[in-house]
């Protein structure tokens, strides 16, 4: 595949791949697909939508039936409008890809996540384990973090999730396209290991989609949802989660937000597990190190 061809290429354009199905729940999913063989669901993680593998899906689609989907609430899926801890928990979300895989009719799923999209993985896996082949997880949060995540030394790296919940930063940040673009352009600068991975023209097709009426605000409901939720969690029992698939765990050791230092339980959580440390690389994997995610999943894929 001329590789070459994709490079800069707009999220709209009709090369990507589009589609959409309407889930039970009646959201209307959107989902780009490209390729053939073993389905690979690729889920994606905020600030982003599905055009976080852009870089992955072209090389992949030589191996395997690739999907990516936007979640509700971002890109061009459905936002509808619901309260947070009604429509946007990571089960809502997880409740759309299960409908998304059985109108599909897609079986010995790997289900490849990043950031919010590997909770959503964690969770579909625990509601439908038959259907899960394995994972390939990047810079998971995952309950093994537990209470870490709240600590004072992390809290200025955390700050966005509380001002997400302030009921007016949706009309600070999505004021216009400008205020969009300074308030993600931190995220992609700040979190970024590999700062030549972020193309001047790719971020632009980011922000357009960011800049859509409503877009900003229907994206940090997730954080709106879980802001009750993760104290809880973070006192759960591992066996009462305990995954028992192959995962393969990617995690960038420059990521500042999401600390490669908190790999440290995985093996509690997960049965069969393997950790690759990915030195220079910060939060944003699917296209700092896509050459990794393939190879990760392309070495998970042949087993």
């Amino acid at each position: 595949m001329n590789y070459d061809k994709f490079l800069d290429l707009a999220p709209s354009d009709e090369r990507w791949g589009h589609n959409e199905i309407v889930c039970d729940s009646g959201i209307k999913l959107h989902y780009v697909r490209q390729g053939a063989g073993k389905p690979v669901l690729l889920l994606h993680g905020w600030p982003g939508f599905w055009y976080d593998w852009r870089r992955v899906i072209p090389a992949l689609a030589e191996k395997a039936d690739v999907i990516a989907p936007d979640f509700r609430g971002f890109g061009a899926s459905d936002k509808p409008d619901l309260p947070p801890a009604e429509g946007y928990t990571p089960q809502a979300l997880a409740g759309d890809i299960l409908s998304l895989i059985h109108q599909l009719n897609l079986e010995n799923v790997m289900l490849v996540a990043h950031d919010i999209g590997a909770t959503v993985a964690q969770t579909l896996t625990r509601m439908i384990p038959e259907k899960i082949d394995s994972l390939v997880l990047l810079n998971p949060p995952y309950p093994g973090i537990g209470s870490r995540r709240f600590d004072p030394a992390v809290q200025g790296q955390f700050w966005y999730q509380h001002f997400h919940n302030l009921p007016w930063a949706e009309e600070l940040v999505g004021y216009d396209r400008n205020t969009v673009k300074m308030y993600l352009s931190h995220f992609y600068h700040h979190w970024t290991g590999k700062k030549e991975a972020v193309r001047p023209a790719e971020f632009e097709h980011i922000v357009d989609v960011y800049a859509a009426p409503q877009a900003f605000k229907w994206s940090i409901a997730y954080y709106r949802a879980r802001a009750g939720a993760r104290a809880k969690e973070a006192g759960a029992a591992p066996e009462t989660m305990k995954i028992v698939q192959p995962v393969s765990v990617l995690w960038g050791e420059a990521d500042p937000v999401i600390l490669a230092s908190w790999s440290d339980r995985l093996h509690e959580y997960f049965s069969d597990v393997r950790l690759h440390i990915l030195n220079g690389v910060g939060h944003f994997v699917p296209f700092e190190a896509p050459d990794k995610v393939v190879e990760a999943i392309t070495s998970l894929h042949s087993k």
